[in-house]
């Protein structure tokens, strides 16, 4: 009996590691979770084939290890065929496992884009750094060098 609970329980820790699914969102879902966290966030999009975007994203996760207070949301802009094979196999074999993924569930850059911020054409890797605590909200539209993100949740936090 013990061997089978020790079983049940190695394949049930195993699933919970292992499978951590990118959830698909719409851009009114995503608005609502932004809008209503308790929590400073830090909302990047990104896609797979995007290089500037995978080459930030480690600076990213390293940043939100170390400010447990800030929850940092990866949202995957890539093709609707790609969605959720090749993104979940990406994010997985990468191991950023440390932050909420979405896929946004959208195709008219000019309806999304927007409503994240104004000035946002579309261009990615984008960052959005919102606290709504302390009505913090910073829209940064191009790529993020290592020390530029750490400085960025300095700032989101104080």
């Amino acid at each position: 009996m013990k061997q089978i609970l020790c079983f049940l329980l190695y394949f049930f820790l195993l699933g919970t590691v292992s499978g951590q699914v990118v959830r698909k969102i719409s851009i009114g879902e995503l608005e609502s979770y932004i809008n209503s966290s308790p929590r400073p966030l830090v909302v990047n999009f990104w896609a797979t084939f995007c290089k500037p975007c995978i080459d930030e994203l480690p600076y990213f996760l390293s940043a939100a290890e170390k400010q447990d207070s800030v929850e940092l949301v990866l949202v995957s802009l890539d093709l609707p065929d790609y969605y959720p094979a090749k993104v979940e196999t990406f994010l997985k074999t990468r191991q950023f496992t440390n932050a909420t993924q979405f896929w946004l569930d959208e195709t008219n850059a000019d309806t999304f884009c927007p409503r994240i911020d104004p000035g946002w054409e579309g261009a990615i890797p984008v960052t959005l750094w919102v606290n709504n605590r302390k009505s913090y909200r910073k829209f940064v539209n191009r790529p993020m060098t290592e020390a530029q993100i750490r400085l960025a949740f300095t700032e989101l936090i104080k």
